[in-house]
Formats: structure tokens, sequence, C-alpha cells
């Protein structure tokens, strides 16, 4: 079996797609996207594209190995998301040669299925607690939230009031048991980190994430000496040498590598592992589409430490089509009381709508993150 051809497309509300045929008449699709570069990450596949036609798709492991080493310059974003949707479609594909889920071909599973959790809110969130009312009723038994608006290095004590109450309003309407996750987006810098970090402590959150960037990851340790909450982190971290130096620094106890950034079930497998050896459990990062979750939901199958799965369905981002738009077996993908059932059909799960993966890419999204800027008129993080 050979690879005859690659395909991208870009499509609402802010993903990229990328089916590799072979001439056995098999296929496998991917998800190569890094929200606002995904155009960007698009032509970098098509630069790699000597290195597959012709070749071998069963290969993965030595496929992997020359797009990620034999370019000479390796890593970053744009790069490891391209190499991510192309693992994601060979998995793909030797799956469905195999006639078998990929979990079986990682090992097999170790659990039957997979705890999710659903946003509240928005960028700016607000109503919050009305909100994860909500998910609590439609069965979920935890949500993520962004945690504050932009923060200078030296902020108002009114901005972290305003979230003590939003997180307050959640912990009220849902109850002790259920999981609140609160996101600072990095918009959060080392001086009011802490603050924000021990003032969050008597509502029992179930981690915070990205409580400062990982351009900061020393500070981590300094953090979590300051509170007595889980810390997660690593939506910004591209390869398992990334995650060493984040492990080896420590202060992290969830790590979130994102399957479509970060070198897709191949090199997150071994992130995974490292972290497992650290104690430190995984939360894959996954505000995408039905690839990027069934590819996550495979590798969550076969790891001993991963603890709950993000998923986009519903979340504020998706403007103009979401998730399931693209799945023909969207059944597959229903939450019961807060889970998922692993995926069953051959390959990574998923039944893409090509039809509409084509109609979509005929005007392809340029979608970008908003800018913000404080008071005084500096660039905030976003």
């Amino acid at each position: 079996m050979k690879i005859t051809k690659l395909q991208t497309w870009l499509v609402r509300p802010r993903w990229a797609f990328i089916e590799i045929s072979t001439d056995a008449g098999i296929s496998g699709w991917g998800e190569p996207v890094l929200e606002g570069r995904a155009a960007t990450v698009c032509e970098c596949i098509h630069e790699m594209e000597p290195y597959l036609i012709g070749a071998d798709p069963m290969k993965i492991e030595d496929l992997w190995t020359v797009l990620f080493r034999g370019g000479f310059y390796r890593g970053g974003g744009i790069l490891m998301s391209a190499i991510s949707g192309i693992d994601q479609a060979l998995w793909d594909i030797k799956g469905k040669y195999c006639n078998v889920p990929v979990w079986q071909l990682m090992g097999g599973s170790c659990r039957d299925k997979m705890r999710v959790y659903s946003w509240v809110g928005g960028d700016r969130p607000a109503d919050v607690g009305r909100a994860a009312l909500e998910k609590k009723q439609q069965g979920f038994t935890a949500i993520k939230m962004n945690g504050t608006d932009e923060l200078q290095f030296l902020d108002s004590y009114a901005k972290i009031d305003a979230l003590l109450e939003r997180v307050a309003s959640v912990r009220e309407s849902c109850g002790k048991d259920f999981g609140i996750a609160i996101d600072f987006h990095g918009r959060v810098h080392k001086p009011m980190a802490k603050i924000v970090a021990k003032k969050l402590e008597e509502f029992d959150p179930m981690f915070i994430e990205e409580p400062v960037l990982c351009d900061n990851m020393e500070y981590f340790p300094e953090i979590a000496a300051a509170c007595n909450i889980p810390i997660a982190t690593g939506e910004r971290l591209f390869t398992k040498y990334d995650f060493k130096h984040l492990l080896a620094i420590g202060g992290v106890d969830i790590v979130q590598p994102d399957l479509s950034h970060a070198g897709g079930l191949t090199e997150c497998k071994k992130i995974a592992a490292m972290a497992e050896a650290h104690d430190v459990a995984l939360a894959p990062h996954c505000p995408l589409g039905p690839v990027a979750l069934a590819s996550c939901l495979n590798l969550d199958a076969t790891c001993y430490n991963a603890a709950i799965q993000e998923q986009s369905i519903g979340i504020h981002y998706n403007e103009g089509r979401s998730v399931l738009d693209y799945a023909l077996n969207p059944e597959d993908f229903k939450f019961v009381n807060g889970f998922v059932s692993l995926p069953q059909k051959p390959g990574l799960g998923v039944e893409v709508n090509k039809a509409l993966v084509e109609e979509e890419g005929q005007t392809p999204h340029s979608w970008k993150n908003p800018v913000w800027r404080h008071e005084d008129g500096s660039v905030a993080e976003w």
C-alpha cells in the first residue's frame, strides 16, 4: 500500500482537515490546525508531500521521524501541527486496514469510557452559574470556564473579586462534588497568579489552567506552593522535549497536550507516558473538531493517567459550524452521565462528512483571535 494523494481544506469555524489517500482505496483523516494559523499549517503539509507520496502509510513511526528530523529545523506550532494532522490520518488508515479501532493497535484499552467536561461562558465569562447548572442537568459532572478578563502585572482586586463571585455561583448552583476547572489562558502574570490561586482554594476547583504561560514554567512550583489546587498546562507545548522540561521543573499536576498541535497520537502517547512516570495526570486539550476529538479518545483509551477529556460541542468559538456537523456518525459521540464511549469503528472512529468538508472548503475561513488591550493601550494576553 502506498500514499497517492494529500488534500487539505479550511473549514468553519476555525479548523482544517487533511485526507491522505492510498492506492488500496483506503483514506485517512486528520485535523492539522493551529488556530489562527490554519492556512500556514496547510501550506506546511504540502511542503512535506515529497516525503509522503509513494511511501508506505503503515510505517507511522518512521514517517513521523522523517517529518520531524529530516528537515533539520524542528518543533514549534506550525511544523508540529502539520505533523499532527498527518499522524492522525496515518493511524486512521492503519486502523481501517486492520479493521480495528486505533486504540486496539496502541496496546488496547485500559478503560471502558472516558469522562468529559463542557465549556461554559465565553472569553469574558458571565452568568456561569446558570450555564453550569444547565450542563449538570444535561448529565455533565464537570465544566471549564475562563477565569478573568485581561490582567496587568499588577491589577485591581475588583477583578479578582469578580472571579471569585463567578466561581462561587457555579459552586452554589451545582453543589460540592461538581468539577470546576478555571482556565486563565495565560492572561495572568506571576505577581497576580499567586494571589488568585490562593483565593480560589475555598471553592475546591478541579484544577486551574495556565495560571502563567509555559514561557514562565519555572514559576509553576512557586504558584503550586501558594495554593492547594491542581495546576494544568501544556496546550502551547509541542514536543516531548518541551514536556520534558516542564516535568523536570515540577509544580504541574495535569498535562494537556493537544493532539492537533503536539505531534498527533504518536508523540502524545509518549508525552502521556512521561507524565505517568511523574505521577502527573493527562487531560488532552481539544477545543476542535471530530477528528481531533476521536484522536484524543483513542489515546485516552490506552493511557492509565488519562483523567478527563475536553470537547468543544457548544464552545463559544464554534460559530457557523459545530463538531458533529462534520461527522456522519454523531451517535458515537453521545455523552451519557458525563462520559463518552470509546470509539468502536475501524480507524479513529469518525466517519467524516467529506461532502460538507468540500463545500466549506470553497469559502475557506480566515479566523484570527482578537487582540486585546489594557486601559493604558498596551497589548494584553488574550
